[in-house]
């Protein structure tokens, strides 16, 4: 997330938000220091790890995430 934070600032981004439905309070008080607005919507403590919070927290393919690239491509061009 630090180097997504990092590549949006290199790009001119004017404010960068980063947004997470549940994480380590440790690692949101971390991405604050980068990002102008932090939400972390859970935080709970202690935290063991981001799949117990999900009924299904399954691997994504790289098919996946290269349909999903191009889908938002296309989204920009328009």
């Amino acid at each position: 997330m630090r180097a997504a934070v990092q590549a949006l600032r290199e790009l001119g981004a004017g404010t960068v938000v980063v947004a997470v439905p549940v994480a380590a309070w440790q690692t949101c008080e971390e991405l604050a220091r980068h990002a102008d607005t932090v939400v972390c919507a859970r935080t709970p403590d202690p935290f063991v790890a981001v799949g117990l919070w999900y009924r299904d927290f399954s691997p994504t393919t790289d098919e996946e995430v290269r349909a999903l690239l191009e889908v938002s491509r296309r989204g920009l061009e328009r």
